[in-house]
């Protein structure tokens, strides 16, 4: 089943059980998911679109959310802060397990010890040899962290 039919299911069972929370969600990634369709029927290089295209989207939706959700804690509102919750919890669902930060950093520590990098302007080396390895797994914002700071050392 692909990762539409997934959401499209899922949204089907929360009208179901009436969860307006879900529903606005579903609803909203769906909305998001026939815009990427049209852009992708559209244009030069017309294709189908498929699980990665809607992985990529589901990706830039928890970035927002995760944006969103840091700005409401800074200026104590808990009332939006409960929503954006809500959407990242629903949206992270539909994307791979994400490797927590001491496994991301052992990964970045031998990948660094891999390519004998040693300053920071090996830091594009290895990044690209990151994504060529763990694009479904890794925070790449948080890497880039990581990455300056084993390489400043």
């Amino acid at each position: 089943m692909s990762l539409k039919q997934t959401i499209e299911n899922e949204y089907k069972n929360a009208l179901k059980s009436k969860d307006k929370n879900k529903i606005s969600t579903y609803r909203l990634i769906l909305s998001s998911i026939k815009d990427l369709d049209i852009v992708n029927r559209s244009g030069p290089n017309k294709k189908d679109t498929d699980d990665e295209d809607i992985k990529k989207l589901l990706k830039k939706m928890v970035k927002q959310r995760t944006e969103s959700i840091d700005i409401y804690k800074k200026n104590n509102r808990a009332d939006l802060l409960k929503v954006e919750q809500n959407e990242y919890d629903i949206l992270i669902s539909f994307l791979p397990k994400q490797l927590s930060d001491e496994e991301t950093k052992k990964i970045c520590l031998d990948i660094i010890v891999k390519l004998k990098a040693n300053s920071v302007k090996d830091m594009g080396k290895v990044m690209g040899e990151l994504k060529k390895t763990h694009t479904d797994t890794i925070d790449f914002a948080k890497a880039g962290l990581l990455i300056k700071e084993l390489l400043n050392k």
